[in-house]
């Protein structure tokens, strides 16, 4: 894959989730599990002919264990809400920070390769789609981690058009393990026909 390309994969795919998140948007874990996985999965692809000595992929794993780790990071530092009956997410400020500093990072760590050894510096600048879609991944782990154990109902993708959001029995499944109980807006709408019923009660 050619720099370019890979600078405007990286620019839509960054850019698409900061506006999305910055405004705040339900939970998906689709879009959270999907899209990074793809972009790790191409990003690697791309540098797998690259790395050739152990210097380039002792860069390499250590800078997208950094990413994973901001990853991590931004996925704690994102604020999780209940609205419609869902997660709701948004960015904070300190995600936001999270953000520039893994760029800063994949930066300095290229720049330093180049001063290192500028013969494999290429093969390393060339992993930037890898290491930011292993982070976006760590952090869409932490955030539906974070969800799920608060007891919020997470959509495996949002319906479009005004058609309610389709679930996963895997994410209820896992979220009955973490919290022993069904998810807030389970236990709220079986509350609420309950409700009902006694209300209708003469």
């Amino acid at each position: 894959m050619s720099g370019p390309v890979e600078i405007v994969l990286i620019v839509a795919a960054v850019g698409y989730l900061m506006v999305r998140r910055l405004i705040g948007e339900p939970a998906q874990a689709k879009q959270m599990l999907i899209l990074p996985a793809i972009l790790s999965v191409v990003g690697l692809s791309t540098v797998s002919g690259d790395v050739k000595t152990a210097a380039s992929l002792v860069f390499l794993v250590g800078t997208a264990a950094i990413s994973v780790v901001l990853g991590v990071l931004r996925g704690v530092s994102v604020r999780i809400s209940r609205r419609d009956g869902t997660a709701f997410v948004r960015y904070t400020p300190v995600t936001v920070g999270l953000w520039v500093a893994n760029i800063v990072v994949k930066i300095g760590v290229n720049l330093a390769l180049d001063a290192f050894d500028p013969q494999d510096a290429g093969g390393v600048s060339n992993s930037m789609l890898l290491t930011i879609g292993v982070g976006i991944l760590a952090e869409g782990l932490v955030v539906l981690y974070r969800a799920l154990r608060a007891g919020h109902q997470v959509m495996w993708t949002q319906g479009s058009d005004g058609a309610p959001g389709k679930t996963s029995p895997m994410l209820d499944t896992i979220q009955r393990n973490l919290t022993g109980r069904p998810a807030e807006w389970n236990t709220q709408s079986a509350h609420d026909a309950g409700q009902t019923r006694r209300n209708l009660v003469p």
